[in-house]
């Protein structure tokens, strides 16, 4: 699909070639006052997400990540629009310096588990109330609303008593970015590069724990990362009741495909307690 000529010339994009960016948004390369630019484009109901997106970026960027540059966001014909840096980008390169990235982001630390607004979990509504108890944000901020949505779609579960295996713990707020699986990383020649974060303040191990939801990351990035800043114990009961906030999402969002995942985890952590 060609840029729409109207967002065009509205965003005086030149020469917009369409490019791979995920299963959400048309993206495009092009150059826009004489810079060359990553694009992402979407019904103007998306400019909220656009906005959120921006705002993680230039979150983890502040705290020492590399990230494409945030240019502009906005609405324009009708379309919602987000304008990046242009990096060219791999899927293969040094995973051990973005181990260390990572857990150099994780250090910069927050008052309270959350963030000043909501934002976006793939297509789907993330709440980010503020708490101070991380087990109470978990529960409502993430599994609950999960939950509700799961039943409305006909999947009744009962995922409380997992809630178990954070009780006693008290990690502190460090910002993560939230949607953390293999394809939201990328490198160029100088190194590894964040996109697409979900950010809020919460439990570093959420991160650590999606990377290794969906195939994982090469060792050397687990090692790079646990010499820089160690985990607590308890992470393998931990991170399954993480992911359990994905798969849900998942199941949500594409179906009964991910159900059985879903009741599989909910089992291995009921026999971790």
């Amino acid at each position: 699909m060609n840029l729409p000529r109207p967002l065009a010339e509205a965003l005086g994009a030149q020469a917009a070639e369409r490019v791979s960016g995920g299963c959400i948004h048309a993206c495009y390369r092009t150059r826009i006052r004489e810079r060359e630019a990553f694009l992402k484009v979407n019904d103007a109901m998306f400019s909220a997400a656009f906005a959120a997106e921006a705002e993680g970026l230039r979150a983890l960027r502040a705290a020492g990540a590399r990230v494409p540059e945030p240019l502009a966001h906005g609405v324009a014909a009708g379309k919602a629009y987000l304008v990046l840096e242009h990096l060219d980008l791999d899927d293969q390169g040094d995973f051990a310096a973005l181990g260390t990235m990572l857990a150099a982001v994780h250090r910069t630390g927050g008052k309270r588990f959350g963030w000043h607004a909501d934002n976006y979990i793939g297509t789907t509504a993330q709440g980010n109330s503020w708490h101070s108890d991380w087990q109470r944000f978990w529960r409502e901020q993430r599994l609950q609303p999960q939950l509700e949505l799961a039943q409305r779609n006909g999947y009744r579960l009962d995922a409380e008593p997992a809630l178990a295996v954070l009780e006693g713990y008290r990690p502190a707020p460090a910002l993560v970015h939230g949607d953390l699986w293999r394809g939201n990383v990328g490198f160029t020649r100088d190194g590894p590069v964040l996109f697409d974060p979900a950010v809020y303040y919460g439990d570093r191990e959420v991160d650590l724990a999606m990377t290794e939801l969906f195939g994982g990351f090469p060792a050397e990035f687990y090692s790079a990362y646990r010499s820089a800043y160690p985990l607590e114990p308890g992470y393998e009961s931990r991170k399954m009741l993480y992911n359990l906030y994905h798969l849900l999402n998942h199941l949500n969002l594409f179906g009964a495909g991910y159900l059985g995942q879903v009741q599989a985890t909910l089992r291995l952590l009921l026999d971790a307690l």
